[in-house]
């Protein structure tokens, strides 16, 4: 059996009346005599035009296009989903920009996303679709160097004096804190380089994951599409990660490589910043050698005719595919009002579509903010819990999409029941999420926030008698451990007047706030006052969480591949690219660009210390209310996945499975000629 290859399958047998019709013999007169959609001719070898070397022809193939797909979606992971979202703390540093500001440079890809997607998608579907990939390796390739641009043009780095978080009680020595007027950096104007840099991103990304996947579609039967669509997922979820861990360590690396001999200072000195351009520049040249295969793939490949003549069509039954087959919508700009107007009036893609907006929201907003509630609710350092929350997310994501795929190809699902197979999986991540109640930490003791400082002080107020004098700032957070058991904004609040290196760590001494050990069997003559880092956590449950939460993942990405293949098959042949990209437009704007402000409020208004500044600016949340914000996050994952089911159910009740169709409408057809004029 070689489905791949077009040979005869034996699933493809001729199908009864119940279960649908032959793509290549769409109902109405004349349509046996019909070309089929996709003519031989257009199937060819790979080369580029006369130069077709035979070792070529190992890669023209639906594997060999795989593969060069599924290296394009990494790359194109590392870059928008992982270097990006490492370096953007560096580059708001780096170019003095604020939050709101680097918040528009990451929204920027979403947005050319959004604007091209359904215009790239609807002109797409009879382009040719591998030289449009080449056309997305070069704009992702392009907008990669863009993106590096500004740290050649912004000169070296000024690292200006290192600041002080011990207790500096003398006025000399004490830093003299101001309130004046902002002025625009000169390094503002960068923000637009950034921004266009982003935007070629989403120019290249949008043929991607619409083009691209329509055309593994094209070519392989019907129960292996969601094995390879599934594959190609899971590979693009590997970008990120890659880029994350890639990232990380050029971080490590000083920003213009070799550190002055004249500014002592390491990876923990609040000045450093890392060289956050190198990722960008090795993915420019890998992106663009991507043009090579995507270049020399033809336009459909060997066997796909045979293919799309033995599928059967599973497209919902009102009448729509009738329509774009007897009117050949598509062809012209005329006819995209009309061709949007089918889409959008299918129910049971619409069901399935703001099901998967839904998940998607919940999937954007704990990929960005895992880190930060593992980081609070478990006590763990900063860049711990985004490794921790990586190797969570990462691979329970992709096993979901490659254990779906494996599944639906196995037992050859039709549509209806991939929407029920998804309805299960959404169903048992919908108990899953109840691991945020069973899991949940409360606060550790917190000198000015949760009590006082041995009695002195207030609540909610970091300053007390025992610091007063050392003029600490609350923009500068460096926790340290008290011996005390109790944790402290930083070792200025601490009122620690000196310190030392004990195996590349600080330990902080002659600390007026800290108290004496509360544990009887510690020594008066302690080591030291305090450490830095936060305290260790008392709460276990950490084990436990993310048990539940791998497994969360996993189901709910097992949703993934069945619906991107349910929205193919339920949709007329020549409109599958174009529902993926009405698709993609509705995950942006209702699910991946809410999904990051829904969880940053909730998580913003479990607050319990904000960073206010001399000037009484409002800037970061240093002190979270762990239960709260437990709390509040299960509730928006438990409203979604509800709202997800919903609509999955609905899906299933409104499918209805093709039937031999009457002749177009005389109403229809007066209709349609009435918008083209």
């Amino acid at each position: 059996m070689k489905g791949d290859d077009g040979i005869k399958n034996a699933a493809f047998e001729p199908p009864t009346p119940d279960f649908g019709r032959r793509r290549a013999s769409p109902a109405g007169a004349g349509a046996a005599a019909e070309a089929p959609p996709v003519e031989e001719a257009d199937e060819g070898p790979c080369g580029w035009g006369r130069c077709t070397p035979e070792v070529l022809q190992l890669c023209n193939n639906p594997k060999g296009y795989l593969a060069a797909y599924s290296m394009l979606a990494i790359f194109q992971g590392i870059v928008v989903n992982g270097l990006i979202n490492v370096s953007i703390s560096t580059i708001e540093k780096r170019y003095e920009l604020s939050s709101s500001l680097t918040g528009l440079i990451s929204a920027s890809y979403d947005i050319a996303f959004c604007v091209l997607s359904l215009f790239v998608s609807f002109f797409g579907e009879r382009l040719h679709k591998p030289r449009c990939l080449a056309f997305s390796a070069f704009m992702l390739g392009l907008g990669s160097l863009v993106f590096s641009l500004p740290h050649f043009g912004s000169g070296k780095y000024h690292y200006g004096a290192k600041v002080e978080d011990t207790c500096q009680i003398s006025g000399a020595n004490s830093a003299n804190f101001t309130c004046s007027a902002s002025t625009k950096s000169s390094l503002f104007s960068y923000l637009y380089v950034f921004i266009l840099g982003q935007l070629l991103l989403g120019v290249g990304g949008t043929p991607l994951y619409t083009l691209g996947t329509a055309f593994i579609d094209d070519s392989v039967p019907k129960h292996k599409s969601s094995l390879y669509i599934g594959i190609g997922y899971a590979m693009s979820l590997l970008g990120p990660a890659f880029g994350y861990v890639l990232g990380a360590q050029l971080l490590n690396i000083y920003i213009d490589i070799k550190i002055p001999e004249s500014a002592q200072m390491d990876q923990d000195d609040p000045r450093w910043l890392g060289a956050w351009w190198i990722g960008f520049l090795v993915c420019f040249f890998a992106i663009w050698f991507l043009i090579i295969p995507f270049s020399c793939f033809p336009k459909y490949l060997p066997g796909t005719a045979k293919i799309q003549a033995e599928k059967v069509s599973e497209t919902h039954d009102d009448g729509s595919e009738a329509l774009v087959e007897t009117k050949n919508i598509g062809k012209s700009f005329k006819d995209f009002p009309i061709a949007l107007l089918i889409l959008l009036k299918n129910p049971v893609l619409m069901s399935l579509i703001l099901a998967t907006t839904s998940e998607a929201l919940v999937a954007t907003g704990f990929a960005t903010f895992l880190p930060k509630f593992l980081e609070n609710q478990f006590g763990m350092t900063s860049s711990f819990s985004a490794t921790l929350g990586g190797l969570v997310l990462v691979p329970a994501a992709a096993l979901g999409q490659v254990i779906s795929g494996i599944l639906v190809s196995k037992y050859k699902m039709d549509c209806k029941n991939i929407i029920k197979f998804i309805i299960g999986t959404c169903s048992v991540a919908f108990l899953l999420n109840t691991v945020f109640l069973v899991a949940k930490c409360g606060n550790e003791p917190f000198a000015g926030v949760s009590e006082t400082y041995n009695g002195t002080g207030m609540l909610h107020n970091l300053t007390a008698p025992c610091n007063a004098n050392c003029r600490c700032s609350s923009s500068r957070y460096y926790p340290v451990c008290g011996r005390d058991e109790v944790q402290y904004f930083s070792p200025c609040f601490a009122g620690c007047a000196s310190y030392n290196l004990i195996n590349k760590k600080k330990t902080y001494h002659n600390c007026s706030c800290i108290g004496k050990p509360k544990r009887e069997n510690v020594s008066e003559d302690f080591l030291f006052e305090a450490v830095s880092g936060k305290c260790p956590t008392r709460c276990k449950n950490l084990t436990l969480f993310l048990i539940f939460f791998f497994l969360a993942v996993v189901f709910t990405f097992m949703a993934v591949t069945p619906s991107t293949v349910a929205v193919l098959r339920c949709v007329p042949d020549k409109q599958r690219s174009f529902a993926l990209g009405v698709q993609s437009v509705f995950l942006r704007l209702l699910g991946t660009v809410p999904g990051p402000i829904l969880f940053g409020f909730a998580i913003d208004s479990s607050c319990s210390l904000w960073d206010v500044n001399e000037c009484k600016t409002k800037g970061a949340c240093w002190v979270y209310d762990n239960e709260r914000m437990a709390y509040l996050l299960m509730s928006i994952s438990a409203a979604c996945k509800s709202i997800t089911v919903i609509f999955v159910v609905m899906a299933v009740f409104l499918y209805k499975p093709p039937q031999p169709s009457p002749a177009l409408p005389r109403e229809d057809s007066e209709m349609i000629s009435t918008i083209r004029a």
